[in-house]
């Protein structure tokens, strides 16, 4: 779980023992396995997954954090991760995707998505001068 930050760490752990089903969170996280941008070295990040097209959608609202999260230049370096997934009764799914940025109606029909499942998104959005990234994980072969 190299590269997390402290508080981040028992969190991933939580969410690999229950089997994607946080205690705190429920089934609605996903689990990033990428490449650090300048260190190269392995990352983790674990962040709200939302099911969208043929994978996931997942937005840097950073807890409405006037920066993005360090995985976003993680993912616009290495777009191509293994990212872990709750299984709609039990479990983890690990599949490997490729991290596409959203821009344009692509971008605004993944923004109305976090809006409608999880309200906290246009609390994170209406409180940041910046656009919040949202990236579509498109499962590989």
């Amino acid at each position: 779980m190299g590269g997390t930050v402290d508080w981040i760490d028992p969190m991933i752990g939580e969410f690999q023992r229950s089997g994607g089903n946080h205690p705190r969170f429920g089934r609605d996280l996903v689990l990033l396995h990428g490449t650090g941008a300048r260190s190269g070295e392995p990352r983790s990040h674990l962040t709200r997954g939302i099911a969208f097209r043929a994978g996931w959608v997942v937005a840097a609202t950073f807890g409405g954090n006037p920066r993005n999260p360090a995985w976003v230049n993680n993912l616009r370096t290495h777009p191509d991760i293994d990212v872990e997934v709750p299984l709609p009764g039990a479990g983890i799914a690990i599949h490997r995707v490729r991290a596409v940025e959203l821009d344009g109606p692509e971008r605004e029909a993944a923004r109305q998505r976090f809006r409608t499942v999880s309200p906290v998104f246009a609390q994170f959005e209406a409180g940041v001068d910046r656009l919040i990234p949202i990236f579509h994980l498109v499962v590989r072969g």
